[in-house]
């Protein structure tokens, strides 16, 4: 289903999605393989153990799979996916749309030019299952969370290509940013947990992905934000020899420098105010 694309009558020509290297970028969600739409429920039984709980989900999706077909028409490639009706219900975003707007039972359809389709297989994905690939899983012998390893390598695609940067952006902030804006607070802390798992990544990506961020999320949504400022508060001695960042805060525009300033003073007032806190000579403690 995700391979096929919307042909209007009047359109002859398609375009092709590609990443920096020029080769068109498949999507590497595991729901895209499994063909966007499941026709019977899922099973908490046959979860893996150690994975991320189906809150995605809702229980009118588990309890009624027979809903009516809402077909999506996703980017500017007009990708076509398709969805229960109550799957989608799920989203404010959605539910909204499907409650208001008159649409012919038979023909549902809701076109969303401005999202990309694989981050959208993403959402989806976790409408469905309560998770999007990779998976987090909990790895009981170090409790903690970790990445499902899926790939080749035994690594997961943390990127893609987003054309509304023309690069590359983290997946899991557009996937967030794109939770922002259908009203999914579980998915947006999944992929906010996930971000903080990454590893690797450049410093120009990372810029890139933070702009983004402030972009695509409202001032009364700090998290995000946050997230990005204390990495690169962590990772200041990669950053301040980085031209990129140079070029960045020369062109400005962004609430993110001046974030940043604030966070760093507050970093240096509170190294400081350590540095002069009056300490017992036996335990080396503060009085």
């Amino acid at each position: 289903m995700f391979s096929r694309r919307f042909e209007p009558p009047s359109s002859s020509h398609s375009n092709k999605s590609f990443s920096k290297s020029g080769r068109h970028r498949r999507a590497s969600s595991s729901f895209v393989k499994d063909a966007g739409i499941s026709k019977r429920p899922i099973e908490s039984g046959r979860r893996r153990a150690g994975t991320v709980s189906n809150a995605g989900a809702s229980e009118s999706t588990l309890g009624n799979p027979i809903s009516p077909i809402v077909t999506l028409i996703i980017g500017q490639e007009q990708r076509i996916f398709a969805a229960h009706e109550n799957v989608l219900a799920a989203s404010p975003f959605f539910q909204s749309i499907l409650q208001h707007q008159m649409m012919d039972s038979q023909t549902k359809k809701i076109s969303l030019p401005d999202e990309e389709p694989e981050v959208f297989s993403s959402v989806l994905e976790y409408l469905y299952k309560g998770d999007y690939h990779p998976r987090l899983v909990h790895n009981k012998k170090r409790n903690c969370w970790e990445l499902e390893q899926t790939g080749e390598d035994g690594r997961s695609e943390a990127t893609i290509y987003h054309p509304s940067v023309d690069g590359e952006l983290l997946k899991d902030t557009a996937i967030y940013c794109a939770a922002e804006k259908y009203g999914l607070e579980e998915l947006k802390r999944i992929s906010l947990r996930k971000q903080g798992l990454q590893s690797g990544i450049q410093a120009s990506t990372i810029l890139t992905s933070a702009r983004y961020a402030y972009a695509n999320t409202p001032d009364t949504d700090s998290k995000l934000r946050a997230h990005y400022l204390a990495l690169i508060i962590r990772s200041r001695s990669t950053f301040k020899r980085s031209g990129t960042m140079q070029l960045e805060m020369f062109n400005g525009g962004t609430q993110l420098f001046f974030d940043l300033f604030v966070a760093l003073c507050n970093h240096v007032d509170d190294i400081s105010a350590a540095a002069t806190t009056p300490r017992t000579p036996h335990s080396g403690r503060p009085f």
